[in-house]
Formats: C-alpha cells, structure tokens, sequence
C-alpha cells in the first residue's frame, strides 16, 4: 500500500516481511517487521545499544564522537544518556535493536514548547528498511503527547539523513561552516532544520 508525503516529492511502501528492499529512484521502503519501542532504562539493552553505537561511529556518523571508538566510552554514555528530559526511542528488527533516536525536551521555563532531535542511528547492516524515517514518526508522535509543537535538529552537511529530514517536513534554518571535527581532522558544515506546527 502506498501513500504521499505532504511534499509529494517520496511514496511510501509498506515493505511485507520477507520482502527485498526497492532501491528505484525515489522509492523509500518500510519494512512491516520494524518495531519502535521507547526505552526508559537502560540496564537490559545496554550492550546492544553500545555495540550499535560504536558501529555507526566507526563507520563515520557525525554524532558527536570520532572513530575509532572504544566500547567502554560507549557504556559510559549510554549509562548516562536517560533523564525525565529525554525519550529514548529504539528500533527493534527480528528482536534485535538496529536503530535508536533520542527527544530532548526542553526545560527552559520558555522553552516547554520545543525539543530537540538527536542522535538518530541505524545499524549499517540494517539499511534501507525504513528504520530511520520510522524513528522519526515516532519521535514526533511523542513529541506531540508532550505537546511540543517545534523541534529542531542538525546533520552534518551532505550526509543522507538531510534527505530524510527534508522529505519528512523538516525546514533548513542555517548552515555553520566548520562545525564538527571529522575523523581526518578536518572541520565540517552542519545543516540546521526545524520543522513547526506540530499539535
């Protein structure tokens, strides 16, 4: 079954188990078999979330660490990453936790209606089934039942995932040159979106 974003510039397929991904110019396959789950401990998945966290470092996400990475400096952040400002959201595929993405809410007394996107992974092994963009849906459904109706992000620029927040709705705010520090040790652009009216 196929639907059209706002933007009508994607269709969507809802991708039946089983099923091998589409790779045909503007086709963005979801696979059925992804589950999103929101996390409010992290004691029993604290292996799997670092073991996907050093992946996604070492294979160059400019999520604000640098390769190559050690898994205890993993576990160190995952053991501090929950708090009451954040929803984490995790991506479950045949049981296995294969993404994650993190909702910062605001706690500025004129900040309560907005929060922050961050830290949106996808296990490289695990591509093209629609898991980012099904992080996303979730994260702004949660975002709206905290009745958030701004949220911001930023990714580094030419990275796929300006692709996927641009087809969600997301609006580009900005570009800061030489932002983030790369494995080469070169400075790179970040891209800032926002996407409003949420409720």
């Amino acid at each position: 079954m196929a639907r059209t974003p706002s933007s009508g510039s994607h269709y969507y397929f809802i991708k039946a188990p089983g099923m091998v991904n589409m790779t045909e110019k503007g086709v963005i396959t979801v696979n059925a078999d992804v589950k999103i789950e929101q996390k409010t401990s992290i004691e029993d998945h604290l292996n799997e979330l670092s073991d996907l966290l050093v992946q996604v470092v070492d294979d160059g996400a400019s999520i604000g660490f640098l390769p190559p990475m050690e898994r205890s400096e993993a576990i160190d952040y995952w053991s501090n990453a929950i708090n009451p400002d954040v929803i984490l959201l995790v991506a479950k595929l045949q049981g296995k936790i294969v993404g994650s993405v993190q909702l910062h809410l605001c706690s500025k007394q004129n900040g309560g209606h907005r929060a922050e996107i961050a830290k949106l992974m996808t296990h490289t092994g695990y591509r093209r089934n629609g898991i980012g963009r099904s992080l996303m849906l979730e994260a702004e459904k949660k975002a709206k039942q905290e009745r958030r109706t701004l949220l911001v992000l930023d990714t580094r620029e030419g990275d796929p995932s300006n692709l996927l927040y641009t087809s969600l709705g997301y609006i580009q705010a900005g570009r800061i040159p030489e932002y983030a520090k790369s494995a080469n040790g070169e400075f790179q652009p970040t891209i800032f979106y926002y996407k409003n009216n949420l409720g």
